[in-house]
C-alpha cells in the first residue's frame, strides 16, 4: 500500500474514531426531570371599606383616598373619575391598608366613582 494512501486511511480512521468518541460523549449526558402542567384557580374580588378622601389645599380638589381591603394585596391602583383611563398608583401597608395619591389632584365635581384594581 503506498505511503500516501496509508496516511489517508489513518486520517479517515482517526476522524471516524473522533466522531464515535464525540457521539459516545454526547450520548452519555443526563437531563434532570422537569415539570409542566396546567391548573385552575378561582378569581375572587376584594371588598373595599373604610373609604376616606383627603381634600387638597384647594378644597375643590381631591388629593388622595385611603381604604381597607378585605384581603391582602401587593399591587393596587385606583381612580375616581369613571371616564378616565388613568389609575393612580397606591401604597399598600400591611397588605390591606391602602393609600392612593392623585397627581394631579382630581376635581371634586368630576369624581363620580371609586374604581379599585387590586392583585394578590
Amino acid at each position: 500500500m503506498p505511503r500516501v494512501r496509508r496516511r489517508m486511511v489513518l486520517v479517515v480512521a482517526f476522524a471516524a474514531a473522533l466522531a464515535l468518541a464525540t457521539y459516545a460523549f454526547t450520548a452519555s449526558n443526563t437531563v434532570p426531570g422537569t415539570k409542566a402542567g396546567k391548573g385552575e384557580g378561582a378569581i375572587t374580588g376584594y371588598t373595599v371599606s373604610g373609604i376616606a378622601y383627603t381634600l387638597a389645599a384647594n378644597p375643590a380638589n381631591i388629593d388622595s383616598v385611603a381604604f381597607t381591603l378585605s384581603a391582602s394585596a401587593t399591587t393596587v391602583k385606583a381612580k375616581v373619575v369613571q371616564s378616565s383611563s388613568t389609575y393612580a398608583d397606591c401604597t399598600v401597608t400591611g397588605g390591606t391598608s391602602v393609600s392612593c395619591d392623585f397627581s394631579p389632584d382630581v376635581g371634586v365635581l368630576a369624581a363620580d366613582e371609586l374604581s379599585v384594581v387590586a392583585v394578590q
